[in-house]
């Protein structure tokens, strides 16, 4: 028997009795909306018969709000295993930061080398961002996800073998390769699972681990190199977890795209279009830039924050014999702390306020950052002399910075359509590593050589009495000289210190402009929000159009069967 709504929406036809009408119209109504800019409001003549049931269906996907109670033992699962690979992807990251100093003396480099580590792995893992980004809308994300945790843990394994620091940084490169597929897609399955605030505490457990992983790197890095003797075992760890999460991957729940919200059955588009509508969305491209300055940010302190605390600490009376896997355990201590706080506490203030102000988001992670400015700059002022001071400022910095995590996350999810998020996701780490944490270390290792430089000067002469960033063109000069030609002795820890902390005074100044970022977002991130609500909507309309349209045919043929047996 026909539903009521489908009479009703049949009624209102006028070639409710030819067939090529019915034709015409099942292919104007499964038409979906293609891009951000050909978003449409629906028909006034579908709309009139719509049920309140279907009206409130379409607000994001579901007419009741999703609460932990709901959650099936198979989601849970998933979330579980996700977040267990979250958390060793970082923690592989950042196992090389607990032990940088040993591998920079293994191999004989300086700053900017050790930054370049980061550096190439960070460029192969935004190269191939998109091109994960692109597979995962349209593939198996199980797969690749499977494919990619696979690789990034054997050519971490095979890389700590490496006694040549070419091929060394060769396999960092094809860890970063690794990485880029699970970081692209992952995101992408927990917003098809859940909807509305229990999707932010799904992302805020998965951001979570970001911190506790990347803290647990510098913990496992540096106790493990102690315990063993050599830094090579420090890298030998995170493989054999890839191998666990690589079996647990196999069992977890894969979701139609788009099932949360009740818009599974939308259409893939051209990857051109696709492009073009996400740099088309301005408070996705905002948000974005404002996660750039994060990852800017996170990248330089991660990498160098352990090294810098160390000088700091050396330069203090009685602190001189000091070793690195002493500051490193610390500093992951404080890093683990500053994420298990930061990144709910973002997450938590974010769902409360919504009520009050919708734009409430990007006015968050714009707190977050100008806050965390400061912090910043005091900690590496009071470093060589108070180490207490340093880590408080440290923790405050990493704490207000890691509220912006999950609620960037959750911006992208609910600013672009379901189809299209793993290569938003995709696009967003392209950008926000190539020109954030791709480069931020690699950056501030450089600054810091040439400042060394400028400080070996003026420690060679006393000739001169200018201070040692008198002058930015003579800075400048200095970056681009050739450090070994110089044939110097080996620098001072004062020396160390002093170029290290100016390099990453930059850091400062980068987070309030990932603030202004943000506020400028707060203007469109309603606007762009609707615009997606608007297409879910209609896709959905446009699925219930067809059932009547699939209904109207088959009685029709009915009709017409039953017709020539009367006249038989």
């Amino acid at each position: 028997m026909s539903n009521p709504k489908y009479q009703a929406l049949k009624a209102n036809d006028p070639s409710e009795n030819t067939g090529e009408a019915g034709t015409n119209m099942s292919q104007t109504v499964s038409t979906i909306p293609s891009t951000h800019s050909s978003q449409h409001l629906m028909s006034p003549e579908v709309e009139s018969v719509m049920t309140e049931e279907d009206r409130k269906s379409m607000r994001r996907g579901s007419e009741n709000e999703q609460t932990f109670s709901s959650v099936t033992k198979s989601q849970w699962f998933t979330v579980a295993v996700l977040c267990f690979i979250n958390l060793i992807n970082y923690m592989d990251r950042f196992t090389i930061a607990g032990v940088l100093t040993d591998i920079q003396d293994s191999f004989n480099i300086q700053d900017d080398d050790g930054g370049l580590l980061q550096t190439v792995f960070i460029l192969s893992y935004m190269i191939f961002a998109p091109i994960f980004g692109y597979l995962g809308d349209r593939y198996s994300r199980k797969a690749i996800m499977a494919f990619g945790i696979t690789l990034w843990g054997a050519t971490t394994l095979l890389g700590s073998f490496m006694n040549s620091f070419g091929w060394f940084i060769a396999f960092r490169a094809f860890v970063g390769i690794g990485e880029a597929s699970y970081s692209t897609i992952a995101p992408t399955i927990l917003s098809d699972l859940f909807i509305h605030d229990l999707r932010s505490k799904m992302l805020a457990v998965f951001y979570f681990a970001i911190p506790v992983g990347s803290g647990l790197g510098y913990i496992v890095g540096s106790e493990t190199a102690k315990a063993l003797g050599s830094w090579h075992w420090a890298l030998r760890v995170t493989p054999a977890l890839a191998l666990v999460a690589v079996v647990l991957l196999f069992f977890i729940e894969e979701p139609d795209r788009g099932q949360s919200e009740g818009s599974s059955h939308m259409q893939t588009t051209s990857y051109l279009e696709d492009v073009k509508d996400v740099c088309k969305n301005k408070s996705f491209m905002l948000s974005t830039a404002g996660f750039t300055c994060v990852a800017f940010v996170a990248g330089a302190l991660a990498w160098f924050g352990p090294k810098f605390m160390h000088l700091g600490l050396k330069m203090q009376p009685g602190k001189e014999n000091i070793q690195l896997n002493e500051v490193s355990y610390k500093f992951g201590i404080v890093a683990m702390l500053a994420g298990l706080i930061g990144v709910p506490l973002g997450s938590a203030i974010a769902q409360r306020l919504r009520p009050i102000d919708s734009t409430c988001d990007p006015l968050i992670c714009a707190f977050g950052l100008i806050t965390s400015a400061p912090c910043v700059y005091f900690a590496l002022v009071v470093a060589k002399y108070n180490a207490n001071w340093c880590f408080f400022f440290v923790f405050f910095a990493q704490l207000t910075l890691n509220m912006c995590w999950s609620i960037v996350a959750d911006m992208l999810l609910y600013v672009v359509v379901p189809t299209r998020r793993s290569t938003a996701e995709a696009f967003q780490i392209l950008i926000s590593h190539a020109f954030g944490d791709a480069g931020s270390p690699y950056l501030v290792g450089v600054i810091s050589e040439a400042i060394k430089v400028l400080l070996r000067k003026q420690t060679a002469s006393t000739n001169f009495g200018r201070g040692p960033l008198e002058s930015l063109s003579q800075l400048s000069e200095n970056a681009t000289t050739t450090i070994t030609s110089l044939l110097v002795p080996e620098d001072s820890t004062t020396v160390k210190f002093t170029a290290l902390q100016y390099s990453l005074f930059t850091t400062s100044f980068v987070e309030v402009l990932g603030g202004v970022f943000f506020l400028i977002t707060a203007a469109y991130i309603l606007k762009d929000r609707a615009n997606v609500d608007r297409a879910v909507a209609e896709s959905a309309q446009a699925n219930t159009s067809n059932q009547y349209v699939n209904e109207a045919n088959e009685n029709s043929e009915t009709s017409g069967s039953t017709e020539v047996s009367v006249d038989n």
